[in-house]
């Protein structure tokens, strides 16, 4: 086998099906941490946790032993089984379907990081729809188009 040094960081954001804040305050630093457990046992490594009461941002480093999509669908379906087998919620949770993923570069990570870190004041301000068109603004998708979130609209003609 080639050997092989990679660090390929990723920020992930995935959402609360119908965007319902579920995600409260006396249990979502216990997510955090289990969804930081998930990914250690996939021998991946997290740099950062965050989010609010209907998202979660990480920043993650994936080998390539792993597809990115394995590793999502892993930490969404352990969590979810999680939070419903401790009746956090009084409805069953769910994580929508789609995700979000970008590359974070090696000089930009701390910065990265810090966002993440900071989430919960952020959304003091803005909701996760405006940071959702903001980033892909940012990149040059149109949030409308991709459908990642079942309750992004188009806006009125």
């Amino acid at each position: 086998m080639e050997k092989c040094f990679s660090i390929i960081y990723i920020e992930l954001i995935f959402a609360v099906q119908s965007k319902d804040c579920l995600i409260a305050a006396p249990w979502k630093e216990e997510l955090h941490k289990y969804i930081c457990g998930v990914v250690r046992a996939k021998n991946q490594k997290v740099y950062a946790v965050g989010g609010a009461a209907d998202h979660v941002h990480l920043i993650v480093s994936i080998k390539p032993n792993i597809v990115l999509a394995d590793l999502v669908r892993i930490i969404k379906a352990n969590t979810s089984k999680w939070i419903n087998e401790r009746a956090f919620t009084q409805n069953k949770f769910s994580w929508q379907k789609g995700y979000l993923a970008f590359s974070s570069g090696r000089y930009s990570i701390d910065k990265d990081i810090a966002a993440i870190q900071t989430q919960e004041n952020y959304h003091k301000k803005y909701s996760f729809q405006q940071e959702y068109l903001d980033k892909t603004q940012k990149l040059n998708l149109n949030p409308y188009q991709e459908q990642i979130f079942d309750w992004i609209l188009p806006p009125p003609n």
